[in-house]
């Protein structure tokens, strides 16, 4: 402070009288500026130190925040980039998202629509449905013939008004007998008939007769209703054959009679001719000899003719069969083939008789109706054989019946007629061609006597090739 006096007072004499210093204060003052010079160094220095080394860390720091700066723009950048990825991908999939959205939804518009299409549809379709059904049930309530309808198991479900004529039942009381199985009608005295020839499973039926009463017959048929792998029912169909069979009864006694009536003339003529033409009644001319031999042949053609109808009328009164005894198939085959022989030579056929490898057993047969049916296999193989061709009749054992086959390498069956071929008066186009005469009642009057032996007969052929008629008979175990 004394200092600072000084000084102020030094200035105080510069600006008013000059104040004369010692040489010893100038000295010492001189010595204590300097001292103070020297501090002021040193804090300078030290201050210029310190700031070097707050500069050194600033630099420090400038450099670790450039790195800083550095990594975090690489950081940066790097996830502005995952950003900008992230960003692209959550854009593509919102418009993914909403595109797939949009399609949901157009989708659910559709399958609206079409749900409402298809409700329309169902609706038709029950619409319609119920017309069918409407129009079903119509035409089985007003049916000409009788229907019943029996579900898949058997049970009765509907009957119409028809078949309840024919029962002989009101509606009430065919109401009873809904729900009931064929086995439990058969109780029923009036559908007792009919539940015999249906069975209790359900016999597949065509065309089967059944007397109901006195002036009432009846064709049954049955035709199931729906497939086999899901069969809904059968439908029983009642058709009434009573005029029909009244008509057939007429026909068959007519036929009969006037068979019988002409049977007898016919033979007389034809004794009167084998007379004439033998010489008994005197000598005639060749001119005289061919036109009875001619006349002759017509009037056989007429006995034959005679003989079928007779015997298809008794066919048709079930009455055919008259003397049935044990025979051997193979010695009456061959007898019956004996008496072609020379009719085949005549023709340039050749007829061969193969005889069996082993002894056949006996069967019980009416002959005369079983060498009926021979010759008429035998005769049809012989006319319908081209000249020089074949015939061979073969006897055999299969699955214990004796079977007889007739097979030739003639005109053959034509295909669209096979199924025709035993039908009465069916004569093939092709064989008619060749041969004029016959009646179409040979392969008729076959079938049903063999048929009425409790055998089979059926056929193979192709047309120009040949046929090979077949039929068998249960043979008896001696």
């Amino acid at each position: 402070m004394k200092k600072d006096n000084k000084n102020q007072d030094r200035d105080d004499n510069n600006s008013g009288p000059t104040i004369s210093f010692t040489k010893e204060e100038l000295l010492a003052e001189l010595d204590n500026l300097n001292r103070r010079l020297a501090a002021r160094d040193i804090e300078i220095i030290q201050l210029k130190e310190k700031r070097g080394e707050e500069v050194k860390e600033l630099q420090v720091i400038k450099t670790q925040l450039e790195e800083a700066k550095g990594i975090l723009e690489v950081k940066v950048e790097a996830k502005t980039r995952e950003l900008r990825n992230l960003t692209e991908s959550l854009e593509k999939q919102i418009k993914d998202r909403i595109k797939e959205l949009q399609e949901k939804v157009e989708e659910s518009e559709n399958s609206r629509v079409a749900l409402m299409n298809m409700l329309e549809d169902m609706e038709e379709l029950r619409r319609r449905t119920e017309e069918e059904k409407e129009k079903t049930l119509a035409i089985f309530t007003n049916f000409s013939d009788g229907l019943l309808f029996f579900d898949s198991t058997n049970k009765l479900v509907m009957i119409n008004p028809q078949a309840e004529a024919y029962f002989e039942i009101d509606a009430n009381e065919s109401k009873q007998f809904i729900g009931e199985k064929i086995v439990n009608l058969k109780e029923n005295q009036k559908f007792e008939y009919l539940a015999e020839l249906l069975g209790s499973k359900m016999r597949k039926i065509f065309r089967k007769e059944i007397p109901m009463k006195k002036n009432l017959t009846l064709e049954v048929s049955t035709v199931e209703v729906g497939s086999e792998q899901n069969r809904v029912g059968t439908l029983v169909i009642l058709h009434d054959i009573t005029r029909e069979k009244t008509v057939e009864r007429m026909k068959t006694e007519f036929v009969s009679i006037a068979a019988h009536q002409l049977r007898t003339p016919m033979s007389a003529i034809k004794w009167t001719l084998r007379m004439i033409l033998d010489g008994d009644l005197g000598p005639i001319t060749g001119e005289q000899k061919d036109f009875l031999e001619k006349t002759y042949i017509s009037n056989e053609r007429m006995i034959s003719l005679i003989n079928d109808l007779l015997n298809v009328t008794r066919i048709e009164e079930g009455r055919h069969l008259y003397n049935l005894i044990l025979v051997n198939l193979e010695d009456l085959t061959s007898n019956i083939v004996g008496s072609y022989t020379e009719i085949a030579k005549r023709k340039s056929l050749v007829l061969e008789y193969v005889k069996p490898e082993q002894k056949l057993p006996q069967v019980k047969v009416d002959v005369e109706k079983i060498r009926l049916v021979i010759s008429n296999l035998i005769e049809n193989a012989i006319k319908y054989t081209p000249v020089k061709g074949k015939i061979t009749i073969i006897v055999s054992v299969e699955d214990g019946r004796v079977q007889v086959a007739v097979k030739d390498n003639g005109v053959g069956i034509v295909k669209e007629q096979q199924e025709r071929i035993f039908t009465k008066f069916f004569r093939g186009t092709n064989v008619m061609r060749m041969e004029t005469e016959g009646t179409g009642l040979g392969l008729f009057i076959a079938k049903n006597i063999v048929e009425t032996h409790g055998g089979k007969i059926w056929f193979e052929s192709e047309e120009g090739k040949g046929t090979t008629f077949i039929f068998n008979l249960p043979a008896i175990a001696t």
